[in-house]
């Protein structure tokens, strides 16, 4: 990769010689956005192909010095620019439960691709803030609950991007982690829930080489993120010695010049408001040091250069969209897609038997592909539920009902071979939060945090209680961007398939799955309780919100609360057996291996997954930790050997007395198996 950080860091001289030939307004031009407010309204207003971002948003640029503007793009799903052009990927949260870096390192160079198509130089779409609770608006836009999971995803994501000569922009930092109250809310925790909670993953992308951060609209601790000395100059440049340059979130996420500037923000976007003339104007009066803009300067300078200059070659529009980057969306899709129950083994149905199939519910003609706001991606087209099942099975009699009337779906599923019901949410349930007050229409979403429940609406579960039992052969496919409560209905169908927001060849997949053209081997990226109150309580609109040290499985797992699904959970339409692991301590690294079989009568791939556990430890500690993932593909009863090793230092905690990572020198547990279930896991030992 070209402009890994030593390239990078190579062009510094030459930025601060360019740094010194210009004016103070000419340094401060290059950290203000070029775009406004206003002008983004009434041209989404005038023309509803101008969408939020339908092109590349710039900041910056000095022509007569050489210094290219910044040209941003707006992601993860795909590049939100343009109009019918882009490839629409399945959402991080799917990605997530792929568990497979390579694939999304793929995805990265597909993304990096389109950008370069649409001119811009920046994808803003690595998000990977962690989903304290899964009610969290966005938290599709994210990997999964674990840290460790998406710091491994997201340096996938950055390396595929930053490969392609495409500055990656990781965020929202930090502690973004709520909707209806992001512009607000201050969120407070203990320094080792920080540090071992709630920042690793932002870590690990930028020792990954990330070349930007976009700082987030909520404070920390008081203080607005945008602002935050202790984030953005402390812990970022300071500590992990970043060389890149960090912009606010767009609008908003800059609330005051003099703050902003010495708390670390180095570009205002994409509207510039309290940088340009107000901040020249700060530091004639001595209320922001001259040097806090040269080093803003020459950090957006250098970083520009590096990826200018190891662009050599422009990109053609033909990529946008091609069939290489529909075909990686479309194996995303069937790689994420999880099988969470397949009782009598219903699934697959059988092409040949399966004569009638009734599918219910309003999401089954719907092109769900994920939230309407800042991260919405416009493909050509959106294969539905309905069309894919249709397409898979063109001998299948087909019938499609959305479900209001209970008598009449149960009359349609009596009569049918199989019942698919497709339910869930969509962008009017969750998403990037609109704030009228605040007039926050550039995205032109609903969304917002699910307050209410986390369950299914009333209408599908009483849909789904009801007419379920009628067929013997019913399969749910659930929609959604997280965590979804189904134990008022789980028990009511055969099967349950989570299908999360598939993209733009999603229903291909769900149909490939169901008819089984494509064994599932995703694997839930989250925990799945039985109780909503097993998981941590959130105040979504508040201005207050503590965050525990514990969350998700970590916390289940802690206080003994046994999940109805645990994490990294997913079933195959074959068996695998895993046995004779080793343990050992090679250097710097823990391994674990083990023999998989593949014992049933078909192709599959398993995620193998290791866990260390802490029970020596002489602090407050989880039960396990996931350190470790990797697929394995295997014919019908092959055998292979799986391998995953995880640095000694992944294993550290915070000491807040010492102010640094420390590691336990004892006994630990290590784990190897296929989901976090003791039941799922061989075990042993290791000493450090």
């Amino acid at each position: 990769m070209k402009c890994k950080k030593n390239h990078r860091i190579s062009y510094t001289d030459r930025a601060r010689a360019i740094v010194d030939s210009l004016t103070l307004e000419e340094k401060v031009a290059l950290m203000g956005g070029n775009v406004s407010h206003q002008e983004m309204i009434s041209d989404m207003s005038v023309d509803p192909d101008k969408h939020y971002n339908y092109i590349p948003y710039s900041a910056g640029g000095i022509k007569k010095a050489g210094v290219p503007p910044m040209l941003f793009c707006d992601g993860p799903r795909g590049v939100v620019c343009g109009s019918g052009k882009s490839t629409c990927f399945p959402v991080s949260m799917l990605r997530g439960a792929s568990f497979d870096t390579e694939l999304e390192e793929k995805i990265g160079h597909a993304i990096g691709k389109e950008v370069k198509a649409y001119k811009g130089n920046l994808f803003a779409g690595v998000c990977i803030n962690l989903p304290y609770n899964p009610g969290w608006g966005r938290s599709q836009e994210t990997y999964g609950e674990e840290s460790f999971h998406l710091g491994e995803m997201g340096s996938a994501l950055v390396r595929g991007v930053q490969e392609e000569n495409v500055i990656a922009c990781i965020k929202h930092f930090a502690f973004n982690q709520m909707e209806i109250s992001r512009f607000k809310v201050s969120i407070d925790c203990e320094k080792r829930t920080e540090r071992e909670v709630f920042l690793p993953h932002f870590k690990q992308c930028i020792e990954e080489g990330a070349a930007c951060v976009m700082s987030s609209y909520n404070l920390y601790q008081g203080i607005h993120c945008g602002h935050h000395d202790y984030l953005l100059n402390q812990v970022l440049k300071d500590e992990w010695d970043f060389d890149g340059f960090v912009m606010s979130d767009f609008i908003w996420g800059v609330k005051d010049t003099v703050e902003a500037a010495n708390g670390g923000q180095n570009m205002e976007m994409c509207c510039t408001q309290f940088f340009g003339e107000r901040l020249v104007e700060a530091v004639r009066k001595g209320q922001v040091p001259e040097s806090k803009i040269e080093d803003a300067a020459l950090r957006i300078i250098r970083t520009l250069l590096a990826f200018h200059e190891a662009s050599v070659s422009p990109t053609e529009e033909t990529i946008l969209g091609c069939k290489d980057h529909v075909a990686l969306a479309l194996q995303s899709a069937r790689e994420g897609i999880t099988l969470i129950k397949n009782e009598n083994h219903v699934l697959p149905l059988n092409k040949k038997e399966t004569k009638k199939v009734v599918v219910l519910g309003k999401l089954g003609e719907k092109e769900v592909i994920g939230d309407h706001g800042s991260s919405q991606v416009h493909p050509a087209y959106i294969v539905t539920p309905l069309q894919g099942i249709a397409n898979i099975s063109p001998k299948t009699d087909v019938i499609y009902y959305s479900g209001e009337n209970i008598a009449h779906a149960k009359k349609l599923a009596k009569e049918a071979d199989a019942v698919i019901f497709v339910v869930g949410y969509d962008h009017d349930d969750e998403g990037e939060y609109i704030s009228e007050d605040l007039n926050d229409s550039y995205t032109g979403a609903i969304g917002g945090d699910r307050v209410n429940s986390l369950g299914l609406h009333e209408d599908e579960s009483q849909l789904i209680q009801e007419v379920g039992p009628v067929n013997k052969n019913s399969v749910v496919v659930l929609i959604g961007g997280n965590m979804i409560m189904m134990e008022e209905w789980k028990d009511k169908v055969s099967s349950i398939l989570m299908a999360y927001y598939a993209g733009m060849e999603g229903g291909t997949a769900i149909a490939e799955i169901l008819f089984g053209d494509v064994n599932p081997s995703g694997k839930l990226p989250y925990v799945i309780p039985y109780k909503e109150t097993d998981l941590p309580q959130v105040n979504w609109d508040t201005k207050e919100q503590w965050y525990d040290y514990y969350h998700g499985y970590t916390k289940l797992e802690k206080e003994g609360v046994q999940p109805s699904f645990p994490y990294g959970f997913g079933l195959s339409y074959t068996t695998f057996d895993l046995k004779n692991p080793q343990f050992l301590v090679n250097g710097e690294s823990v391994t674990a291996s083990c023999q998989i079989t593949n014992t049933g009568d078909r192709a599959g791939t398993e995620v193998v997954q290791m866990y260390v556990g802490f029970k020596n430890s002489s602090i407050d500690r989880p039960v396990k930790i996931l350190r470790g993932f990797k697929r394995i593909t295997l014919k019908e009863k092959e055998s292979g050997i799986v391998t995953i090793s995880c640095p000694v230092k992944q294993l550290c905690w915070y000491n807040e007395d010492k102010k640094t990572m420390e590691l336990e020198h004892m006994t630990y547990e290590i784990y190897v198996g296929t989901s976090s279930a003791p039941q799922d896991l061989l075990s042993g030992t290791f000493t450090l």
